[in-house]
């Protein structure tokens, strides 16, 4: 008698599971039903506001009688949610996303108003498709962009590059994809006058290791801190050690908290050289090494990095904020430039 209750309650609590993970789908599925529903809703009041505008009356740009106006009597019948910056918001969706069939079913309203904030087309079309590449929150979003990311990737590319950058996302085919220059580790709070060891920045990034694994991107997964390697009787340590699910490879990484030197660059080599040899399955990629420092002599690491077969880079990291104006004049630049280039070439 003993035994049959306890078969019989074994699936009494398997079923309780059951309801419960379809109730939490049911309950997803119908905030993304209501979230799909209110960006078409606030699209349609966009278009509403700009075919008044298109008849001659006036422009409804940010702090028009127009919108003000709109505000205080939309408030007054329909209660909350219509305040001027909002309607602004619903009117710029209209305007930047012209065919409501563009709208992403995957994004909320606080996503588009974070990425209609961002002024640059090709800039707000990357942070899209990342949104919806890696199923970002408008917290990771915020991040991202106050990080400058889609700058830092932009500024090591040429023109065509940045624009399939800006139209598909930060798409990872080969090993220069995963990197970053530099790295930002702001949500260390880190003081900019602070002096840290390699191993206290080390302790400090995997103390906030989901925060981390956003900065390094998708498809990374956390293998080991302080990977030991021994080479006749001698003990070396890598500092931190990834697998890249996308990529099929490892990443090792080595934190220097000064100016990276050939002796770095020569050991991650070796670094690298044993995981293929050693730690490599049969269907592994060849690994792939970062040398992260706070500071780089270009000359020496060009030279350094010469006859190296490996994928074998050197970043910098910052531990505060890049200035993104400094950024996104220099991408504009860069890319004025290109234009120029092209243009005599024709």
């Amino acid at each position: 008698m003993k035994n049959k209750h306890l078969t019989q309650k074994e699936p009494y609590s398997q079923l309780i599971s059951n309801i419960g993970a379809l109730l939490e789908k049911g309950r997803r599925a119908a905030i993304q039903s209501v979230n799909n529903i209110l960006v078409e809703t606030y699209w349609n009041i966009g278009k509403q506001i700009v075919e008044y505008e298109q008849k001659g009356k006036e422009k409804a740009e940010y702090g028009s009688l127009l919108l003000k106006r709109l505000s205080r009597d939309l408030k007054a019948k329909y209660g909350k949610g219509f305040s001027r910056s909002n309607l602004q918001y619903m009117r710029l969706l209209y305007l930047k996303y012209p065919k409501c069939q563009t709208l992403s079913g995957k994004l909320s309203w606080s996503h588009y108003t974070e990425l209609l904030s961002v002024s640059d087309d090709l800039a707000r079309s990357f942070y899209e498709k990342q949104c919806i590449n890696e199923n970002w929150s408008v917290r990771e979003l915020r991040r991202q962009r106050n990080s400058a990311l889609f700058e830092r990737l932009a500024l090591s590319k040429n023109k065509k590059q940045v624009l399939k950058l800006a139209e598909q996302g930060q798409l990872l085919e080969k090993a220069e994809d995963i990197l970053k220059d530099p790295y930002v580790f702001e949500f260390l709070d880190i003081p900019e006058d602070t002096a840290l060891s390699e191993t206290e920045l080390e302790r400090k990034l995997l103390s906030r290791l989901s925060q981390f694994i956003l900065e390094l991107g998708k498809g990374f997964a956390f293998v080991s801190r302080q990977y030991r390697i021994t080479l006749n009787n001698k003990h070396y340590k890598v500092d931190l050690v990834f697998y890249h699910r996308i990529l099929k490879c490892f990443v090792l990484i080595d934190l220097k908290i000064g100016t990276v030197n050939h002796q770095d660059i020569g050991q991650m080599n070796m670094y690298l050289n044993y995981f293929k040899e050693e730690e490599n399955m049969p269907d592994d990629n060849p690994p792939i090494g970062i040398v992260l420092a706070a500071d780089r002599d270009e000359i020496l690491v060009e030279y350094a990095l010469g006859s190296i077969s490996n994928q074998l880079f050197v970043a910098k990291y910052m531990l505060y904020l890049p200035d993104k104006k400094l950024l996104e004049k220099e991408l504009r630049y860069l890319l004025d430039e290109k234009n120029k280039e092209e243009d005599g070439d024709e």
